[in-house]
């Protein structure tokens, strides 16, 4: 007896619920999708995005621009300091790199090559 009046209170409750299912809670997303990189990028990542929208480099992340390397197109090698140590791989098969200080001013050469470079400041974004 006892057996059944629980199995009859289980079906009442089973059967009850099915007529007034439980809403599901509505997430932020579900409205318009799942949000894209930039609606969840937070901090650093975030202003990395902007500024690659803006079309800036604030990390130095990117390829650099290619110049010719001539005396009126030097490569331009951005610094926080008055000077740089700057590697040339004057031949493209070359294994060895040729290492130099750029400092700040006019454009200086290659000791091996002879390309030009010249040493422009940039600021960090922080």
């Amino acid at each position: 007896m006892t057996a059944r009046l629980l199995l009859r209170s289980a079906v009442r409750v089973v059967s009850s619920r099915r007529l007034f299912p439980a809403q599901a809670a509505v997430r932020g997303m579900a409205a318009g999708g799942i949000p894209t990189d930039e609606e969840q990028a937070t901090g650093l990542e975030k202003v990395l995005l902007n500024a690659t929208k803006k079309g800036t480099d604030p990390y130095s992340m990117f390829k650099p621009k290619e110049y010719a390397g001539s005396k009126e197109d030097p490569h331009l090698v951005p610094s926080i300091a008055n000077k740089r140590i700057v590697g040339c791989v004057c031949e493209e098969d070359n294994t060895a790199i040729v290492w130099f200080w750029l400092h700040q001013g006019p454009g200086q050469r290659c000791p091996s090559c002879g390309a030009h470079y010249k040493l422009v400041p940039h600021e960090l974004p922080h």
